[in-house]
């Protein structure tokens, strides 16, 4: 969309965002959507999963002023994950930018806008604190089994049998392996510890 004209430098406009994730995907839904919402701009990307740079994102941060309006066809177009989304709205509040999603119907001018997103934070912030106490709890609960975490351990009687196996019997490494129930990755380890070059 052309730029306007003759704009006001201390007059507050909206600037449009779109994003699809695959060049065959087709921006005009979200181009219309956010022109029916006043959008006097629209900066777009269209990313594939072989390139996740953003250039249409870089020249809107580079564009927009403080008090303009960042309109969005719908969270996700703006941010890949929860986390992102938190981090972004941060750093637009901090440059005093604000924020539409017209799908959700989410707008930071307003107390309602800026409660959802907080509350938002206050979700992802707890749902942090619950997986770091579940990994705890599981943790404490392994070592008290006498389990430490990580793959286990291989049986070192087994490497050994396997080893005498190999040695001895003219059997394949893939046989004894199968034999005394021991990858052949590790028993090849363990071999090279016992027969250094």
């Amino acid at each position: 969309m052309d730029d306007s004209t003759n704009i006001d430098q201390t007059t507050s406009i909206r600037i449009g965002y779109a994003r699809v994730s695959s060049i065959g995907q087709n921006l005009d839904s979200q181009t219309d959507a956010l022109q029916k919402a006043s959008c006097i701009k629209i900066f777009t990307d269209k990313i594939t999963g072989s390139r996740l740079e953003r250039p249409g994102w870089d020249q809107l941060l580079e564009y927009i002023r403080p008090n303009d309006t960042l309109v969005v066809m719908e969270l996700s177009r703006m941010t890949r994950s929860l986390l992102d989304l938190l981090e972004t709205t941060k750093r637009l509040e901090q440059r005093q930018i604000n924020l539409i999603s017209l799908r959700e119907n989410i707008d930071t001018t307003t107390a309602t806008g800026r409660c959802f997103l907080a509350m938002m934070g206050a979700i992802h912030q707890m749902e942090r604190e619950l997986r770091a106490e579940r990994a705890s709890a599981g943790r404490a609960s392994a070592k008290g089994r006498g389990r430490t975490g990580g793959r286990p351990r291989t049986d070192v009687t087994k490497l050994e049998t396997a080893r005498i196996l190999y040695e001895n019997s003219g059997k394949t490494a893939a046989e004894v392996c199968e034999i005394a129930g021991v990858g052949r990755r590790v028993f090849f380890a363990y071999l090279a510890k016992k027969h250094p070059e």
